[in-house]
């Protein structure tokens, strides 16, 4: 399980996440929603240790990441896929050659990269690109390599950063059902980090919504669905007069 607990992350004297606790079950899809510049995206690059609390801290599988060292937090990454928002695909490498590289680190054997990589391109219906350069595909085939490159890894954790951001609605909802065919196909723990509401509800068992650096509603889809609160309200439905309110709610209860 993956567990933020108080978490406290600020840029110079910006402060981001403040407080933010969070369990992320076993087995299931935890979207993380919020408006842009909240720290979603900071919230998982915490969880595979690219950054550092400043207070509190993330368990995964009951390891402190920040606490780890080296080896143990390279133990703990290969455990982990991490799909990010552009790909982040080496231009210079075939498709083939961009997930046999993660493989490799992990010293697995010619055949069996081989093998991995077929699967998990066919899985997201690129089995006819492994010779293919990154700068060859669409947007939408290059997310769905960053995909193929997780799902090789056969990890136990997967990682969204903004899956569908930059997709048309037809692209956007073939990358929703890859994720779904993912975590059936391979039982993944999976947290996506999203403002697109219609992907949320679509691949999400639960939904959680940062808001001024800690959580203010986390539920089942149809718990945020049908909200009353008017933050989570405005942000689903895309009301700005109702985040006014909410503000000026919030600073009347200050």
């Amino acid at each position: 399980m993956i567990a933020f607990r108080a978490v406290h992350k600020g840029f110079a004297a910006t402060p981001v996440l403040e407080g933010f606790s969070l369990e992320i079950p076993d087995g299931e899809t935890t979207v993380i929603i919020g408006y842009s510049g909240t720290g979603k995206s900071v919230a998982l690059k915490l969880i595979v240790g690219l950054l550092e609390p400043d207070a509190g801290g993330v368990e995964v599988d009951g390891q402190l990441v920040h606490t780890l060292d080296r080896d143990a937090l390279r133990g703990l990454r290969a455990s982990i896929g991490f799909v990010f928002q552009f790909a982040a695909l080496f231009d210079s490498m075939t498709v083939a050659e961009n997930l046999a590289l993660g493989l490799r680190r992990q010293g697995l054997a010619d055949g069996e990269i081989a093998e991995r990589t077929t699967e998990a391109l066919e899985l997201v219906g690129l089995a006819d690109s492994q010779e293919r350069y990154p700068a060859e595909l669409s947007g939408g085939m290059r997310k769905r390599v960053g995909i193929a490159r997780a799902i090789a890894l056969r990890p136990r954790y997967i990682l969204y950063d903004e899956p569908t951001t930059g997709l048309d609605p037809v692209t956007a909802a073939v990358m929703d059902q890859l994720m779904v065919r993912t975590r059936e196909a391979y039982g993944v723990t999976s947290v996506v980090v999203t403002h697109d509401m219609r992907s949320a509800y679509t691949v999400g068992d639960r939904i959680a919504m940062l808001y001024r650096g800690t959580i203010r509603q986390v539920g089942t889809v149809d718990e945020i669905r049908h909200s009353h609160d008017a933050v989570v309200r405005q942000f689903i439905e895309g009301r700005p007069e109702a985040a006014a309110d909410a503000d000026r709610v919030a600073g009347a209860r200050a």
